[in-house]
């Protein structure tokens, strides 16, 4: 049988959202802060951010991801790379499904 993964201290993972402390504040539509929350995506969500990013992978996720956490893709790119890889590990953890 498989084991769960351990979630990170910094990660906090509900049906609807994650929630991911950063390592460090940055700044998010003008205003500092600690942490940022990604809801749950829709297939909406995936279509408008393929339909904004043509064929630039890189593109498509900071758009979906600043769409989920209702931010700039410019406050995005301003994180630390490490913060970056935390939005994207809570983002793989919100969507996986729970059979797995």
């Amino acid at each position: 049988m498989a084991q769960a993964k351990k979630i990170p201290q910094w990660l906090n993972v509900s049906a609807e959202q994650v929630t991911v402390r950063l390592s460090r504040a940055s700044e998010a539509n003008g205003v500092q802060v600690d942490s940022l929350t990604l809801r749950a995506p829709t297939v909406r969500d995936i279509r408008n951010a393929q339909a904004g990013g043509s064929k630039d992978d890189e593109q498509r996720e900071l758009n979906l991801f600043a769409s989920l956490a209702e931010v700039g893709v410019k406050d995005l790119e301003g994180l630390a790379l490490k913060d970056y890889s935390r939005l994207q590990a809570g983002y793989f953890r919100l969507v996986q499904d729970d059979e797995l």
